[in-house]
């Protein structure tokens, strides 16, 4: 954060440089310079703050609120010593900044005189003034000139500063709040990570909507909310004053079009999440400050900072920030949902592959067939073939459309969305398919043993097969590739492995009672294996196509209308 404009009663000033260089200049941009008011200004704010900062032998080392720090390095180019000023003016008193009064007081020694700082909301301190500084003098501050002061705090506002206002008086007693003289303004420039844009427009395309909930000037709300994408054209912007004095029922009728709420207290976002999901919203909360605590609490998810945020607010999220980045919450966003994906990859791998065991079995009783596997066949696919795919299915990485899908409804369970319907008729399929083998082999021929071994390698392969239709939802593995997920190639070259250990060596083979197989054999087997998942594809494929024609027939429609 970094001061760049100063506002005194007769000029304009503009603070060159960056971050914690002091060497920057103080630019006369307009106005008249008729004594050393930006001093005045700048020294008053440097007394009223407590941030520290330490230059060390390779950097800077900055303590406190970056705004105070800001506050110490624009002093810092007025030629002011801020560690001899406050040494030389200790203060005796402070009133720490509060929400609720939009101000911080302290009162320092100067000689044998009180002198009282303030430095807050230009609004709420100019409540306070009765004088204010221009060209070294102190003249009426008259409401006209109220006016004036909050137009210009408001064009500050628009260049995307936030605004603070300071203010000083001689006092004999340290409770003396009124007649104050103003100082001036200042504009700091608090600039938004370069990657929060691009996270807010992401929650927007995965059906996120982002609020922005901020003490700041109402102008200066509009002008940074805009620049993040959070307010599109013809969206407003609620000020405290206003919305703090509805209803509850007229709250949560504003909050259903509303993105910005400017100058709140933070009682104020209880009242705005419990308005939101009384309208059924599912409401992540973000905060950082001992006020923010009970909003944390009543949200669905409450995310603290874990940086700027105190203990009782890490204690109130359920989630705590290390790096305190809005970005980070998106990425959590898009992790939780390739984690939800995975559970029902992982599921309808399984679920599909023990339909289809218990329907080669069941279907070769009801025929009065020979067992087409024996229990250590079976238990050979349990273990070797079933677990290792189902694992690599877990760490799927997210797919590339996970934050463009709307939320997924709370209440919805694993098995929507034609989940369960997808397991039930593949697991039909690799059953029948299995069975079918069995059947067929026997009719050709084939004794059993050999018929055995076939079905053992069918449902072993069908099942792999399925495993990278599972990888997706919508694409087929040619789209994906194999590589993306080498943990699931890995898994299903090992389970092929496996199966050829059970077939080929001598021990091996009298061990599951399986006889070798030949060429012919394995391409039958491949066949049969792979049906399933070529007719998803060729499936996909087609309805690819024909959404393709329809959106290009649509648009030539449009194009001749």
């Amino acid at each position: 954060m970094t001061v760049r404009k100063l506002l005194t009663g007769d000029a304009e000033y503009r603070l060159t440089g960056d971050g914690y260089d002091r060497k920057g200049q103080i630019v006369r941009i307009a106005g008249e310079r008729r004594g050393d008011d930006a001093r005045t200004a700048l020294e008053a704010l440097a007394l009223c703050q407590n941030a520290e900062l330490h230059a060390e032998p390779r950097r800077v080392r900055a303590e406190g609120d970056p705004l105070e720090v800001a506050l110490i390095v624009a002093a810092g180019k007025a030629d002011v010593d801020v560690t001899r000023l406050l040494r030389e003016r200790p203060r005796i008193l402070e009133v720490p900044f509060s929400s609720e009064a939009q101000r911080m007081t302290v009162v320092v020694r100067t000689g044998e005189r009180l002198l009282q700082v303030t430095k807050g909301a230009p609004e709420a301190i100019l409540r306070m003034c009765a004088t204010e500084r221009v060209g070294g003098r102190d003249i009426s501050l008259t409401a006209e000139r109220k006016r004036e002061w909050l137009e210009r705090t408001a064009a500050l506002g628009q260049e995307s500063l936030r605004t603070l206002a300071v203010a000083a008086r001689a006092v004999a007693r340290p409770s003396e709040q009124q007649g104050l003289t103003f100082l001036g303004i200042v504009g700091l420039y608090d600039p938004p990570r370069a990657e929060v844009r691009d996270a807010v427009r992401m929650c927007r395309r995965a059906g996120i909507r982002t609020v922005m909930v901020t003490g700041d000037h109402p102008a200066t709300a509009q002008a940074i909310a805009r620049e993040l994408g959070i307010l599109r054209d013809g969206e407003g912007l609620a000020r405290g004053t206003d919305v703090e004095q509805l209803s509850d029922q007229e709250l949560r009728r504003i909050v259903q079009t509303t993105s910005v709420y400017a100058r709140v207290s933070p009682q104020f976002k209880l009242r705005l999440v419990e308005a939101l999901s009384a309208n059924g919203e599912i409401v992540a909360m973000t905060g950082d400050g001992l006020n923010d605590a009970p909003a944390l609490r009543a949200a669905d998810i409450g995310v603290a900072m874990g940086l700027a945020g105190c203990d009782v607010t890490k204690e109130a999220g359920d989630m705590v920030l290390a790096d305190d980045n809005f970005a980070t919450i998106v990425a959590a966003v898009e992790e939780g949902r390739g984690i939800y994906d995975n559970v029902r990859k992982f599921v309808r791998y399984l679920l599909a592959c023990n339909v289809g065991e218990v329907l080669v079995m069941f279907g070769a009783a009801i025929a009065g067939l020979a067992l087409p596997l024996l229990p250590i066949q079976i238990l050979w696919v349990n273990l070797a073939t079933d677990g290792l795919p189902a694992l690599a299915l877990g760490l799927e990485p997210v797919e590339p459309d996970a934050l463009q899908r709307p939320p997924r409804p709370p209440d919805e369970g694993v098995f929507a969305r034609g989940l369960g319907w997808r397991i039930m008729s593949r697991g039909v399929l690799i059953g029948v398919s299995t069975l079918g083998m069995f059947s067929v082999s026997l009719l050709l021929g084939a004794g059993l043993p050999l018929a055995r071994t076939l079905t053992f390698a069918t449902l072993v392969l069908s099942q792999l097969f399925h495993s990278f239709d599972c990888r997706s939802e919508t694409r087929s593995i040619m789209e994906m590739g194999f590589m993306s997920n080498p943990y699931l190639l890995l898994a299903v070259l090992t389970s092929v492995g496996l199966l050829l250990a059970a077939i080929y060596p001598p021990w091996a083979a009298q061990t599951f009672r399986t006889v070798p197989l030949d060429l012919a054999n394995w391409l039958a087997v491949v066949a049969v294996s792979g049906l399933g998942s070529f007719g998803i594809a060729a499936r996909r494929r087609l309805l690819r196509r024909v959404r393709s024609r329809s959106t290009w027939e649509a648009a030539l429609w449009r194009s001749r209308s």
